[in-house]
């Protein structure tokens, strides 16, 4: 009897093959996805502690408080308003006025994003 000269995969090979690379992206997509969500949470924590840091520098150096996130940038205390990780977006920033015996406009700096952070906490309480 002569053989095919056509060789190939049948299709009970190619469904094994598709169930097992579908089980491997069941398991890695979750931890993927998770890593993500971290690395957002970080570098919201981190452009805080940037934006606050600059805001104390230019309140020692200028005796009042920036009016805005412009006006940090304009001076050159941070290279440019930053963008929230979480939102993507630089117009999400909640700002919080400084007391009302104290000039300027911008004492803190807050998200804008809703809901809960992986650890509980509330991204606006940050």
């Amino acid at each position: 009897m002569k053989r095919s000269l056509f060789r190939g995969f049948t299709l009970v090979e190619l469904l094994v093959v598709m169930a097992i690379l579908m089980l491997l992206i069941t398991i890695a997509a979750p931890r993927y996805f998770n890593g993500v969500e971290r690395a957002k949470e970080a570098a919201l924590k981190q452009t805080l502690v940037v934006v606050r840091d600059a805001i104390d520098k230019f309140h020692a150096d200028n005796a009042r408080y920036p009016d805005s996130l412009e006006e940090l940038a304009e001076r050159k205390y941070i290279r440019a308003v930053p963008v929230d990780p979480i939102t993507e977006s630089s117009e999400t920033w909640e700002l919080v006025a400084p007391e009302e015996d104290m000039p300027g406009g911008l004492y803190d700096l807050r998200s804008g994003a809703e809901g809960q952070a992986s650890d509980g906490s509330l991204y606006a309480e940050w």
